[in-house]
């Protein structure tokens, strides 16, 4: 599946639009991961704990959005978009979307 935030594809051509697709990743974290977090803040730096927990949300919200991209007959998907929100104290939604399309070499 070819993919970029930009809306057009370098030598591609788009033949076909088939509408906004999008992949949601609803995660908490752990009660444990909230305790290494701390501690790792007490350190300083990247809460690694932290940051793995949120590039495995946006890789599984990306990954739902190129699945729906392709029951909808897209071989490309474009002007990607990433969008978090937290849902309540703990819990955060992550919504990858862009534009399905059909493209063919220029």
């Amino acid at each position: 599946m070819q993919n970029t935030t930009a809306f057009t594809l370098t030598g591609q051509r788009i033949t076909r639009e088939l509408g906004t697709v999008r992949g949601i990743v609803v995660r908490s974290r752990s009660v444990l991961g909230n305790i290494g977090a701390s501690i790792q803040t007490i350190f300083g730096g990247d809460i690694t704990l932290y940051t793995d927990l949120c590039e495995r949300a946006r890789q599984d919200a990306f990954a739902r959005m190129c699945a729906h991209a392709q029951e909808r007959g897209a071989n490309a998907i474009i002007g990607i978009r990433y969008d978090a929100t937290e849902v309540m104290a703990g819990v955060t939604e992550v919504l990858c979307y862009g534009t399905a399309v059909v493209v063919e070499s220029a």
